[in-house]
C-alpha cells in the first residue's frame, strides 16, 4: 500500500511539473485533467472493491461544467492578490467573507447549487429532492459547488446508481488575474448519505485521502440571518471537547470551574479575529487579563490563581490545544433580548461524527458592551441522545 501511494505521488509530481508547458485555455485544461484522472482511476482500480459508476461522458461533462461555472465568476477574482510560490500551487492571500457571498450568489444565479461556510445554500431544494429520491430507491445525480474560506472552488457530485453511492470531487484553483484551473479530481465510494431533520446533508466516505475526511457535510436548510450573525460573533471557534465552557452549567458563582488555561487561544481568536502567537511559550499578563476579564465574570486575582502566572516575567504559561477532526460545534437557532440588556442564545450542538444535528442544547447568556466586546455570563446545557458516550469516545 505504501509503495502504491509513493508511485501515486510521483505521478502527480510529474504531471504538475510539466504544467508550465501548457496553455490556459479550456481545451488544454481538460486534456491535463484527463491525464490526472487516469492516475486517480488507476489507483482506485487496484482496490478490487472499487467500481467506478460514473461514465466517461459524465466525467467529461462534469469537468467542463466546473470550469464554465468558475469562468462565470472570474470577474469576482480580478482584484484579489494571488500568491504563486509555485505556479501550480497558487493561493489567494485574502478572500473576504463578502467576496465568498458574492461567488455563492453568482453560482446560484447560474442555476447551480452553491454554498459556503456562514452563507445559506443557493437552490437548496434540489438537494432535498435528490435525497428523497435516494430514500425511495430512485437513481440520481446532483452537484454542489462549495466556496472555501480561502476562495478555492470545489464541485462535489453525488451519484446513486445500481444501489451504489459515489462522489466525484473537482477542486479548482485560480491563477493570476482570476483564471480558473482544475487542480485535482477524486472519485470516492460512499458508505451512506443522510439529511438530518434540521437540514444537514452528511456523507460518509469509505476511504479518506488528502482532500477528504471520514464524514463531511453541507448545511442545506437556510438559517435566519440574525442567528447566523450571532453564531459567527459569539460561538464560531469555541470547543465542546477541549474545555468545559459549553458542557457544564455555570454562572458567576462557579465560573472558576470552567476557566482552563488551554481555552485562551480560542477566546483570543474570537475576541481579536486573529490567531495568538506566543513568545517563548508565554502570554503577556496585560493581554491575557484584559481579554479574560472582559469575556468572563472573573477578577485578575482569580485568573492568577487559576492560570500559571509568573510574577518575575509578568506573564502566563501558554497551553496549546490539539485539534480534533469534526468536533461538535454550536449554532444559534433562536435568541432572546432581555430587559437588562443581555441576550440569551438558544444553541444546538451539531456533531457530524455522530450524524447528529442536536447532540445537546445550550442556553448561553451574553452581555454586549458598547465598544463591540462582550462577556459570557452563564451557560445551561441539556444533554441529548448518547452525549456522554460521544464525549468519551472523542477523547
Amino acid at each position: 500500500m505504501g509503495r502504491m501511494i509513493w508511485w501515486f505521488r510521483l505521478a502527480i509530481f510529474i504531471l504538475l511539473g510539466c504544467s508550465n508547458k501548457l496553455e490556459t485555455d479550456t481545451q488544454v485544461l481538460e486534456q491535463r485533467i484527463d491525464k490526472m484522472e487516469i492516475v486517480f482511476d488507476n489507483l482506485s482500480e487496484k482496490n478490487e472493491e472499487f467500481i467506478c459508476i460514473f461514465t466517461e461522458e459524465e466525467k467529461e461533462r462534469l469537468q467542463k461544467e466546473a470550469i464554465e461555472a468558475a469562468k462565470g465568476c472570474m470577474d469576482l477574482y480580478q482584484d484579489v492578490e494571488i500568491i504563486t510560490p509555485q505556479e501550480e500551487y497558487s493561493y489567494i492571500k485574502i478572500f473576504t467573507d463578502e467576496k465568498r457571498k458574492l461567488v455563492v450568489e453568482r453560482l446560484g444565479e447560474q442555476g447551480k447549487i452553491s454554498v459556503s461556510e456562514n452563507h445559506n445554500m443557493e437552490n437548496y431544494k434540489k438537494v432535498i429532492t435528490f435525497y428523497q429520491n435516494y430514500c425511495d430507491g430512485k437513481e440520481g445525480m446532483i452537484t454542489i459547488f462549495l466556496v472555501d474560506r480561502d476562495g478555492e472552488l470545489s464541485s462535489m457530485t453525488f451519484l446513486y446508481r445500481n444501489k451504489q453511492l459515489q462522489s466525484y470531487h473537482i477542486r479548482i484553483g485560480w491563477k493570476q488575474e482570476g483564471i480558473p484551473k482544475i487542480r485535482t479530481v477524486v472519485i470516492n465510494d460512499l458508505n451512506e448519505i443522510r439529511l438530518t431533520e434540521k437540514g444537514y446533508f452528511i456523507y460518509t466516505n469509505k476511504r479518506t485521502g488528502e482532500y477528504s475526511s471520514l464524514r463531511e457535510y453541507f448545511r442545506v436548510q437556510p438559517m435566519k440571518e440574525e442567528c447566523r450573525r450571532l453564531t459567527e460573533k459569539y460561538l464560531y471557534g469555541l470547543s465542546y471537547v477541549n474545555y468545559n465552557m459549553l458542557v457544564t452549567n455555570w454562572d458567576s458563582e462557579n465560573v472558576e470551574e470552567i476557566l482552563m488555561p488551554c481555552m485562551f487561544q480560542d477566546i483570543y481568536r474570537i475576541y481579536t479575529g486573529e490567531n495568538f502567537r506566543a513568545e517563548h511559550g508565554r502570554i503577556p499578563a496585560e493581554v491575557c487579563e484584559k481579554i479574560m476579564t472582559t469575556c468572563f465574570p472573573i477578577s485578575v486575582k482569580q485568573l492568577r490563581n487559576l492560570y500559571h502566572y509568573d510574577l518575575e516575567t509578568d506573564s502566563y504559561e501558554y497551553e496549546m490545544i490539539l485539534s480534533k477532526q469534526f468536533p461538535p460545534f454550536g449554532e444559534v437557532v433562536d435568541y432572546q433580548e432581555n430587559t437588562d440588556g443581555t441576550i440569551t442564545l438558544f444553541v444546538d450542538g451539531v456533531w457530524i461524527d455522530y450524524n447528529s444535528d442536536c447532540a445537546f442544547k445550550n442556553q448561553i447568556v451574553i452581555q454586549p458592551f458598547e465598544d463591540g466586546t462582550w462577556r459570557y455570563l452563564s451557560n445551561v446545557v441539556e444533554k441529548i441522545e448518547s452525549y456522554d458516550s460521544m464525549i468519551e469516545e472523542s477523547k
